[in-house]
């Protein structure tokens, strides 16, 4: 759904929604380009539908990138650029809420310069980033990969790091977040940020433990632990 602002950013569960993710030509939002974006549609907790394309990112695909993501040249030459893609993708999503792992400070940045170039408009969906819900409801854990997140839940990571695989297997990790949010233990560690409404996370800074703003750097908001 295309506006003028860009959707909140919500910290908690939701029952409809759209996981997506994108594969990438490297991790910069600034110069790298889309080489496949993937979603899955959730209604009432229920897979619905699904959306995925490859992408002709009309560069070179860098091989570093095609060693993670397994996508090179000749898969995409034929494939539809961005802007076509893109514009499929936002009729599949509607005005429905966004899932995503560390979309936040990722994929969301991708989507929204290229809606802004194309259009000069961005998404204007509220989104849920699992990286942050996972932090607050699984502290015990030193890593926060999607596949480690999977691997603690016991879900299968075949297929790990093409788009709609990884949204599979985020769909089952945002569902058992959902649950691990009604616990009391999660629910008596849960602090809202006064000055956005957003989660306050936990962190270790230089003069140790802190609880600071989900949103960062959006908003800087910090608290003694």
């Amino acid at each position: 759904m295309l506006g003028n602002t860009q959707g909140r950013k919500l910290d908690r569960y939701v029952p409809d929604y759209v996981v997506f993710d994108l594969e990438t030509t490297g991790v910069s939002y600034m110069t790298d380009r889309v080489v496949e974006i993937s979603a899955i549609k959730v209604r009432g907790k229920k897979i619905v539908d699904e959306f995925s394309t490859l992408v002709n990112p009309e560069m070179k695909i860098p091989l570093r990138a095609s060693k993670v993501n397994h996508i090179y040249d000749d898969m995409v030459k034929d494939a539809p650029v961005f802007e076509k893609a893109l514009a499929d993708f936002d009729v599949f999503i509607e005005d429905m809420a966004l899932v995503g792992h560390n979309i936040h400070t990722f994929d969301m940045k991708f989507i929204q310069r290229d809606a802004k170039m194309y259009w000069g408009k961005i998404f204007a969906n509220d989104y849920i980033d699992t990286l942050v819900l996972a932090r607050q409801c699984l502290p015990q854990l030193s890593n926060y990969k999607l596949t480690d997140l999977a691997a603690h839940y016991r879900i299968a990571v075949d297929g790990a790091h093409r788009a709609l695989a990884d949204c599979g297997m985020n769909q089952k990790v945002f569902e058992r977040l959902g649950e691990a949010l009604k616990s009391p233990a999660v629910k008596k560690n849960v602090k809202t940020c006064p000055r956005c409404g957003q989660m306050l996370v936990r962190r270790k800074g230089k003069f140790g433990e802190f609880w600071g703003c989900s949103g960062y750097p959006g908003c800087r908001y910090t608290e003694n632990v």
